[in-house]
This record gives C-alpha cells, sequence and structure tokens, in this order.
C-alpha cells in the first residue's frame, strides 16, 4: 500500500511541476529561436545587447481565458495535493479520497479547455505575424498534464484509504 501511496503523490507532483512549467515559461508559440511567446509575454532575443526584451501579449478575450484556465489548473491541482495530504492523515479507514480526485478532474478539464482555446484561436493571438511559427514545448506539456490528471483523478476516486 505504501508503494501506491508513493507512486501516487509522485504522479501528482509531477503533474503540479508540468503545470507550474506550462503555465510560466516562456514557449507557448515560437517564431524563430529569437522569439516566443509565452502566456504573460512575447519575447524576443536582442543579439546587440544579448538580452531579452519582453512586451504584453495580446488583449483579445480568448487568450485572458487561457490564462485565466491555466492558472486556475495550477491552483485545482495544489489544492488537490493539499486536500489529498489532509484527508491522508485525518481520514477514516476505509475512506475514499472522492473530494481530491473530483479537483484533480477539474485539473484535467481546465487545462484541455485552455489547450484547445489557445490552438484554436492562435492566429487571433498573433495576428501580425508572418514568420510563420509552431507550437512551443509549454503548449505540448499542456497537453501532457490533461491525460495525466485525469488518470490521477480516476484514480483518487478508487483509491481507499487503508492501514
Amino acid at each position: 500500500m505504501s508503494v501506491l501511496l508513493f507512486g501516487v503523490t509522485a504522479l501528482h507532483i509531477i503533474i503540479l511541476v508540468i503545470l507550474f512549467v506550462a503555465t510560466l515559461d516562456n514557449s507557448w508559440w515560437v517564431f524563430s529561436e529569437d522569439e516566443t511567446v509565452n502566456l504573460w509575454y512575447d519575447c524576443l532575443y536582442e543579439n546587440n545587447t544579448n538580452a531579452w526584451l519582453c512586451s504584453s501579449v495580446s488583449d483579445n478575450e480568448w487568450f485572458h481565458a487561457v490564462q485565466a484556465l491555466m492558472v486556475l489548473a495550477v491552483l485545482f491541482s495544489s489544492f488537490s495535493f493539499m486536500l489529498f495530504m489532509c484527508q491522508l492523515y485525518t481520514m477514516e479507514r476505509g475512506g475514499l479520497f472522492y473530494a481530491t480526485g473530483i479537483f484533480q478532474i477539474l485539473t484535467s478539464l481546465t487545462v484541455f479547455t485552455g489547450a484547445v482555446i489557445y490552438a484554436s484561436h492562435v492566429s487571433e493571438f498573433h495576428p501580425n505575424r508572418d514568420k510563420g511559427g509552431y507550437f512551443g514545448h509549454c503548449f505540448v506539456l499542456a497537453w501532457v498534464a490533461f491525460p495525466l490528471s485525469m488518470i490521477s483523478g480516476i484514480i483518487y476516486i478508487h483509491l481507499r484509504k487503508r492501514e
């Protein structure tokens, strides 16, 4: 049983790290190696000064929805982890981790919704860009976090506390 608890806890921590990186790192959309866009800033690497020059991103309402959903996913997952730890030490034997599982499933749904909105509206977020571009590693990490948090939520719902 302790191996299962360790595995579930490790999976949850991995999901939290992935969500933090996906939300805060600078690569949701990449124009070139010198210019990336994250959820918060559009950054251009200036070779003359060897520094990143960053400006605010789009004021598009859909973009703000993606920002809010990713922050909400991090909050749901963090709350789920704290709730799991509390339930682990206070719940009576034989109890199920329903609340923890529900919050992990909510995490999964918010990440999924944010990634779908970003993918379907990316041309609106960067309309004046004729440089092409591609999705960056943060976008991929958001898609990785989606099934992992769904699986984690399902595991929590079926997990019973034992001695």
